[in-house]
Order: structure tokens, then sequence, then C-alpha cells
């Protein structure tokens, strides 16, 4: 166990499955302690209990919140609940891997059910809003420790356009922007904020865009290596930030693809 990591904790929100599963199972095999915010449904919880068990056989601990993290209330509790469980300053990192957007089109030739107001407000405030929600919440109540870590997961869509992928494209972006003005303004606290742009992953929420497989055939081609990005190099990738060596790295964006983005 690396001695920067005794007796500190990573949030994980969104650790039920896919990037945030991936990154909870890598930073318990380094030693972290893990805190896993989800929203799971009761057909998936048994999955999750099993990955939570395979966790623990790193004898770290790890700690799950299955609460509406995007509800003000509820967040509040969890946070309250951390601090009198563990006390100030033991928070290393927090990931941002909260998946929960609109997926309709902006035009339907055929008059069918488009993007409405509502839909964009709920995407952004789930997909981009969340991660300020939670970073100041953990900072407000002493929990970070010292060099902490922001890290949020957002896609080469911020800056392409896919079908009905309007909402969640316009909250990918916002959520850089947010990771940039928390790297500028948090700094005093000594906290990084950085996003992590993985590649096409084939994941629970990428099969839910409508053509994803055809975005997948795509992006292999794209690819150097010849295959999508894998959860577990994602995994790695914030483990790497997690690092003392990494302190300076703070406000960008960082493609974790194998070279997919430069094609």
């Amino acid at each position: 166990m690396s001695q920067s990591y005794k007796n500190k904790y990573a949030v994980i929100l969104g650790g039920s499955a896919g990037l945030g599963l991936a990154t909870a199972k890598k930073l318990a095999h380094e030693g972290m302690n893990i805190i896993i915010i989800h929203r799971s449904r009761r057909s998936v919880v048994a999955a999750f209990e099993d990955a939570v068990r395979e966790m623990e056989v790193s004898s770290c601990e790890i700690i799950s919140y299955n609460t509406d993290a995007l509800n003000p209330k509820k967040r509040q509790e969890t946070v309250d609940d951390i601090l009198a469980k563990l006390g100030k300053g033991v928070i290393k990192l927090i990931v941002h891997s909260i998946a929960r957007g609109n997926l309709k089109p902006l035009y339907d030739t055929e008059g069918g059910n488009t993007l409405s107001n509502e839909d964009f407000k709920g995407t952004l405030d789930a997909m981009a809003v969340s991660y300020y929600d939670w970073v100041s919440a953990f900072a407000k109540a002493e929990l970070f420790t010292p060099s902490a870590r922001a890290i949020a997961f957002t896609s080469e869509g911020s800056s392409r356009a896919w079908p009905q992928y309007a909402a969640v494209a316009a909250a990918k972006a916002a959520l850089e922007s947010i990771s940039r003005g928390i790297a500028l303004e948090f700094a005093p606290l000594g906290i990084t904020s950085n996003c992590i742009q993985a590649g096409v992953t084939d994941t629970e929420s990428l099969r839910l865009i409508p053509g994803s497989d055809k975005m997948k055939e795509m992006a292999v081609k794209r690819n150097p290596y010849q295959r999508l990005t894998l959860p577990n190099d994602v995994a790695n990738a914030v483990y790497l930030l997690t690092r003392d060596e990494a302190s300076w790295i703070n406000g960008t964006t960082i493609p974790v693809d194998g070279g997919e983005h430069i094609r």
C-alpha cells in the first residue's frame, strides 16, 4: 500500500458500473479506501454487492450509499454521514462518473418527441453541475485532504456532434468548463481538477446511445491500436493522477483513448 493512501478515501460518484466501478476496483487494489455513491435498481444490486465483496479482499474499507446523488437533501445527508463516520481531511479523491442524460433528437421530421428545455436542464444538472455540487459540499465540510484530486469523466462528444446526443454533448462541454473553474478557484485548498476524455468504451451507458454500434465500429477504425478503450484503461489513468508526482497537473482534459482522438 502506498503511504500516500494510508487512511485516505476515494469517493466515486456513479460507481456501480462501467468506468466508475472499474476505477473503484483499481484504487481498492492499490490500497485506497473507497466510498461509492450510486443509484442502483434492485435488479442490479446483487451484482454490485458481488463487486464490492471482491474489492474487500484488498483489505481496504468499502462504504456504499445507494442514494440519489442529484438530490440536495440526500447529498447533504451523505456528506454529514461521511463526516460523522470518518472525520475531516480524509477524502483524497472524488471521481464524477454520473451518466444520466436525455437522448432525444433536436428535430424530428415526423414530429416525434424532441429535446425539451427541461431535458437539457436535467442532463446538465446530472452530468455537469453535480460535479461542482459535490466538490463544494466536501470542501465546506473540510473533508478533503491537502493536495486532493477531483476528476470528471468527459467524452469526445463535448466537441463533436452525434444524432440524439445534443443534451449530453452540452453537459460534457459544461463539465469541462466547470472543471477548469474548480481548478482555478479551489486551488487555495490544494485541490486539483481535471477531466479524463475516455475513448469509446463498451459500457451500458454507451449502449443506450442510438447508433452506438456504428460509433464503436468507427472508433476501432480510428484507433491506432484498432480496439476500443477498456474501463481498466481509464481506471489506470485515474490512479496515475492520484500519485504525488501528478500534483502539478491541473485544469486540463486528458484523452485516454490510445490515440483515437488524433484521427
